[in-house]
């Protein structure tokens, strides 16, 4: 018997289809990553972390946050982060998944209700899934079908707390949410409203906090901030009301059991927070890169982007986009194709995301041979 018959299979499917995935390392320039603000090279960054290593700070935290890994740089982060985001308080995870697996298999409570929109990250539905509470989608965006949910919900016995979950920024699409909408369902129906700023953070907000503004002060609300992406480094941070934090540092299975995240991480994320802060300049650049791109791209199938710097060049059919991707990946652009089912069916994808990491000539001759792989593809 050939015990790996039922993954072959699978990958062999997987392959048929044109959605097998494989790893590779970048090449050319970047414009696939979500280091928008290209500080994951900076050099301020980096020599923030020589002067830690210098003086002492750890490069491994040794244990759980409970067991011997609490350190001071966890400490000042989630207290300096929580000052920065106009929060209670604050939370430190070794990555925006783990945040997001521990929030929703923790919080929600055996009757609650959880309604999260559709194209949430597969961290939500992890979480989900390990949660008590129920769980419902809502269509992307449609804060008319959360209200829908919940009255129907309370009209059928529901007793327990709702919650609504969504990002401010789609990693896919490149729109935003209503966020002022969802927070006043969630005023009106004394639900807890969860924001994922994992794609806004550092790039959007007064300081880089984000889309969420003056939200993060409520505290029926909390909102997840990763430093993956715009803030060059690693981790996922939680602000959210005190009794909140307690209730994780005493039940949460993913914080409680993980080794906590290094040291010289939770220092570098409290120094990248405050180097945006002081450097509007970096989201001055990253908007100037994104006003060109939405002229250079103009007539190109964008989907419901909403002038971020994200851009989804919407393809269609799988074999196509892997096939324009690697055509501009030829040409010396690191271009991902996005194909279901990270995306619905029928929308496979060029991803294009705009950072620091490149000039406005690259957007340019970007742009140039994007137009020119889609006029062949068609020609074809």
């Amino acid at each position: 018997m050939d015990r790996f018959a039922p993954y072959r299979a699978q990958l062999d499917a997987l392959e048929a289809a044109g959605r097998k995935r494989r790893l590779s390392v970048p090449a050319g320039r970047d414009f696939s990553s979500n280091d928008y603000l290209g500080l994951s090279r900076s050099p301020y960054l980096k020599q923030v972390a020589q002067n830690a290593i210098a003086d002492g700070i750890a490069h491994g935290s040794g244990g759980s946050r409970l067991l011997g890994g609490n350190h001071p740089e966890h400490e000042a982060l989630e207290s300096f982060a929580a000052s920065h985001y106009g929060a209670e308080t604050s939370l430190f995870f070794g990555s925006g998944f783990a945040a997001n697996v521990a929030l929703f298999a923790t919080l929600p409570q055996t009757g609650d209700l959880v309604l999260h929109d559709e194209y949430v990250h597969a961290s939500v539905h992890d979480g989900m899934k390990l949660g008590r509470g129920e769980s419902r989608s809502f269509r992307h965006n449609d804060c008319d079908a959360v209200e829908r949910e919940i009255r129907a919900w309370r009209a059928a016995g529901g007793r327990g707390t709702a919650w609504i979950a969504a990002e401010s920024l789609y990693s896919m699409d490149g729109d935003r949410a209503p966020l002022a909408e969802l927070a006043r369902t969630a005023d009106i129906h004394d639900a807890i409203l969860v924001i994922d700023e994992a794609h806004a953070v550092g790039v959007y907000g007064k300081g880089g906090i984000g889309l969420s503004g003056d939200l993060g002060h409520r505290e029926n609300v909390i909102i997840l901030r990763t430093f993956g992406k715009a803030l060059g480094g690693e981790g996922g941070l939680l602000t959210m009301a005190t009794i909140l934090r307690e209730f994780f540092i005493n039940r949460a299975r993913p914080f409680i059991f993980s080794t906590a995240p290094s040291p010289l991480t939770a220092h570098l994320a409290h120094h990248a927070i405050a180097h945006v802060a002081d450097n509007p300049s970096l989201q001055a650049g990253l908007a100037s890169h994104i006003a060109l791109a939405r002229d250079c791209f103009a007539g190109l199938s964008l989907g419901d982007h909403q002038d971020s710097q994200i851009f989804p060049v919407i393809i269609g059919e799988d074999r196509v986009a892997v096939d324009v991707a690697a055509r501009l990946q030829r040409q010396g652009f690191d271009v991902r194709a996005i194909r279901p089912p990270t995306v619905p069916a029928g929308t496979a994808r060029l991803r294009i995301s705009l950072t620091l990491n490149v000039t406005e000539a690259d957007i340019r001759s970007l742009a140039t041979a994007l137009h020119d792989a889609l006029a062949m593809e068609k020609a074809a």
